[in-house]
């Protein structure tokens, strides 16, 4: 697709939603296919089919307009664990609808490939001390949390060894979502799963 197609807005893309979800909806497509640093506001603002002015009506800065794509994307990953915890019966299951939710959206279909976890992707352009790093660290920190609620049902008389155990399951897990980002499907998600079923499965 040429730079121009790209650019252009279509009917799919929702020139009808209002401009706050058609820019953040946009934004989250470049920033995800091509990085933040390389993505411009013109570019967005262009494929969005709206006016730069609408951009700084709805995002103070470019800064914002990341921060908001990077709370969206955390709320798009709680809404697909969330789905797959209603179907997870116990604890056990749990911990396993975590790593369903980062498959789930390793399956995405993503305009230029899969490219692993859009959030650090991100954190890695961003400075240090930057707030965008800030919401990174707090959904990876809240992913671990989750993990670790789930293991504290499956041993509520060893706290310290379900923290223990959360802390190893969170790096099994990240570690998967990097090489299948590297590689380009979530095939390293589905070997990361299994491993956490054998590492259950010995507790």
């Amino acid at each position: 697709m040429s730079e121009t197609d790209a650019r252009t807005p279509t009917p799919e893309r929702g020139r009808r939603r209002p401009a706050r979800e058609r820019l953040l909806a946009t934004a989250a497509r470049r920033f995800y296919a091509d990085g933040v640093a390389a993505t411009g506001i013109d570019t967005i603002t262009a494929e969005a089919g709206v006016a730069k002015m609408s951009l700084y009506n709805n995002f103070s800065s470019k800064a914002d307009l990341v921060r908001a794509y990077l709370d969206a994307r955390h709320e798009e990953w709680l809404g697909l664990y969330r789905a797959r915890l209603d179907q997870a019966k116990g604890p056990r299951e749990g911990v396993l609808a975590v790593f369903d939710a980062y498959a789930d959206h390793a399956a995405f279909a993503y305009e230029h490939g899969f490219r692993g976890c859009g959030l650090l992707n991100a954190a890695a352009e961003l400075p240090a001390g930057d707030d965008g790093r800030a919401v990174v660290r707090a959904h990876k920190e809240e992913v671990e949390r989750l993990i670790a609620d789930h293991l504290e049902e499956l041993l509520p008389e060893r706290p310290d060894d379900a923290h223990a155990m959360a802390e190893h399951l969170a790096f099994l897990l990240e570690g998967a979502m990097a090489r299948a980002g590297l590689e380009g499907d979530g095939g390293r998600l589905q070997h990361a799963r299994a491993m956490a079923v054998t590492v259950l499965d010995r507790m």
